[in-house]
């Protein structure tokens, strides 16, 4: 079961980027049948949204952070869900980006123009991220509203830069879609030093030049559209190519990302500036925690004081994308952004002789973390690391609620760069494992005579399972924290249901449930009553039996959920039956569930445990587990029966 985390997101770091399909260069020399719907071959439409008839990308970077993008495609799109290549949307700014020319073409399926749109029909907004309240980012954007289908849509565009990082990636092949003709080519300065990495692609490139520029260029033809299977992120299966330079600038600073070493050093520099308080306020801070004797304990103390006084607040202007606030600023003002924050904490360190490093991470559930052999700058999030004498600590410096020590799966599983005084390291952040992410659960059940019940549930979680109760729950209605619950653990449908948000505390969260159904048995025949023994289910997860699983499945995180259920007969009634203990396995996982009945309490209980080991499970693993979720699924359907007694 992949359970929904609302997350207090830090996307800092934000560049913003545009589906490499919805940009490129004007060829004036399209055959004309690629306008034509009737020409899409038909094994392109197969399992396709959309075909991409051509597409043409061209990048000149001329020195380092000066490039020229254009770019010209031509899309059928077959359906609805293909609507996406009807839009067209730009990032720009003040200071590093501009759009020269935009336009959008609309043809109907015998190739005749529909509609033209240009840069003066795009609509001009801010670009919010939903967690920056103040930005320098801004957006144009023209969208067609495809009337039948299938339809053309011709986009063309030039944009420039004046600084950037790396080169971003090209997706080959989005999801459901078809590419008959694609063409992505680089004009580099070889100064700059260009590199590129496949990632789930063999493709090379063809190599020229042209006495003044290197000229790298990719091309596909008639590449079919894939399905793509469920729980898997795009990035482990989509084809893409990603680009960087060697020598880069931004905002007019010079730096080398030929390592992770040296853009390390880099970003170390940015910060040389803002990573102190002052001598009095620092003096201040020693004083707060004189009384403690371990680094450890005055860490700790540390990171609570900074939950307990700051707020995270996202403002990107300028070189604000890359560089923090002030420490001495987020201490006066109460706020600051992921950068912010985590340059705080090391500077509040930094006052009582702690060593620790800004840390810069790939963050979001399951995302790509950063390869070791292409440096570059795909990370969009900030934490801390000390690197204490006998273990490593992380810190979130941004959620108020998140446990001294704990990252979860925002950020576990990945790699970071530690900025150091000797430069950048590529490190990996803790992994996820089943002691940090546990669900436990206390059921006690009263059944009446007449087949009805009264339930009160109490749950502690940890990890992944208390951020849904910490973040995620409390920033919705009761009503849809009911439903949301009802749905998700499979509750059956009570009559009265009221939640009881409980203590937080040591990363341990813990809430309960008031319950009452006027029909809890499943049926009644005679004397005879038929019941499901727990309230609600522990696992619920069932997957399809596939053939042949190509990708790895992927989970949130590992966990262990267990539930211990005593169900209260009523009076003149015993139990008959009670289902068979069970123990379930598969390489990465167990279920076990046991049931007794005291006569003399008249009494059910039933334990269960779920406990799963790794979170990629493995394609080849992918038949196993799908019989095991069965299994699961066929034993949690045996019933407990009662009857009233002679």
């Amino acid at each position: 079961m992949l359970v929904t985390q609302i997350k207090f997101v830090c996307l800092c770091l934000v560049m913003l980027t545009v589906n490499t399909y919805i940009l490129k260069a004007q060829d004036k020399n399209i055959p004309k049948e690629f306008y034509l719907v009737a020409t899409v071959p038909d094994s392109l439409k197969q399992d396709a949204n959309a075909v991409i008839r051509y597409a043409n990308t061209e990048v000149l970077v001329s020195a380092p952070g000066r490039l020229v993008k254009k770019y010209h495609s031509l899309v059928t799109i077959l359906n609805e869900k293909g609507n996406s290549y009807a839009q067209l949307v730009l990032g720009y700014d003040k200071h590093f980006r501009s759009i020269s020319s935009m336009q959008l073409l609309a043809y109907g399926a015998d190739g005749k123009l529909i509609k033209k749109y240009t840069k003066s029909d795009a609509y001009d907004q801010s670009a919010t991220d939903g967690v920056s309240i103040i930005t320098d980012d801004r957006l144009l954007a023209l969208q067609h509203r495809i009337a039948s289908y299938p339809a053309t849509i011709e986009l063309i565009y030039e944009t420039s830069m004046n600084s950037f990082l790396d080169l971003s990636e090209w997706n080959i092949q989005p999801t459901e879609t078809s590419v008959e003709q694609a063409t992505y080519k680089f004009f580099i300065n070889p100064q700059v030093g260009f590199r590129y990495k496949n990632k789930n692609t063999r493709l090379q490139p063809q190599k020229q030049s042209d006495g003044k520029n290197d000229i790298y260029t990719w091309q596909v033809s008639n590449l079919r559209a894939q399905t793509p299977e469920e729980d898997v992120p795009g990035w482990a299966v989509t084809p893409r190519i990603a680009f960087a330079t060697n020598k880069f600038e931004y905002s007019g600073l010079p730096g080398d990302i030929s390592n992770w070493k040296s853009y390390g050093q880099w970003q170390m520099a940015l910060n040389a500036d803002v990573c102190s308080l002052s001598s009095q306020r620092a003096e201040e801070i020693r004083q707060m925690v004189s009384g403690l004797k371990t680094e450890q304990e005055k860490a700790r103390f540390l990171y609570n004081y900074m939950q307990q006084n700051m707020r995270y607040v996202s403002i990107q202007l300028g070189i604000g994308g890359l560089k923090p606030f002030a420490a001495g600023f987020v201490d006066q003002k109460k706020y600051g952004d992921c950068k912010a924050l985590t340059n705080y904490m090391y500077a509040l360190l930094k006052a009582v002789g702690i060593r620790s490093h800004y840390a810069m991470v790939n963050a979001g559930t399951n995302e790509e973390p950063a390869a070791l052999d292409f440096p570059a700058d795909p990370f969009n999030h900030v934490i801390l690391c000390i690197p204490f004498k006998n273990d490593t600590t992380w810190l979130e410096c941004t959620s108020m609620k998140q446990p001294y020590g704990k990252l979860g799966a925002f950020t576990e599983n990945r790699n970071a760069l530690l900025v150091t005084e000797e430069g950048g390291k590529l490190v990996s952040t803790p992994k996820s494992s089943v002691a940090d992410n546990q669900f436990s659960s206390l059921v006690q059940v009263k059944l009446d005579a007449d087949g009805g019940a009264i339930a009160k549930v109490k749950i502690s979680s940890t990890g992944g399972y208390r951020d849904l109760f910490v973040d995620g729950l409390p920033s919705i209605s009761q009503d849809k924290q009911k439903e949301y619950l009802i749905r998700s653990l499979n509750f059956k449908q009570p009559s009265s249901f009221e939640v009881k948000l409980g203590a937080d505390s040591a990363g341990v969260n813990e809430v309960s449930f008031d319950l009452e159904y006027d029909t809890f048995a499943e049926v009644s025949a005679g004397t005879k009553k038929f019941y499901r023994p727990r309230v609600f289910d522990l696992w619920q997860l069932t997957l399809p039996a596939l053939d042949k699983r190509r990708n790895d499945f992927y989970f949130e995180h590992p966990m262990q959920k267990t539930c211990t259920t005593v169900i209260s007969l009523p009076e003149g009634f015993e139990a008959e039956s009670v289902p068979d203990n069970v123990s379930l396995k598969f390489s990465y996982g167990t279920y076990e569930a046991s049931y007794a009945y005291d006569a003399v309490k008249n009494e059910v209980t039933n334990k269960t445990t779920f406990k799963l080991n790794k979170q990629v499970i493995p394609a080849v693993k992918y038949a196993e587990m799908q019989q095991y979720m069965d299994n699961i699924a066929r034993v949690q359907n045996k019933k407990l029966v009662i009857h009233r007694k002679a």
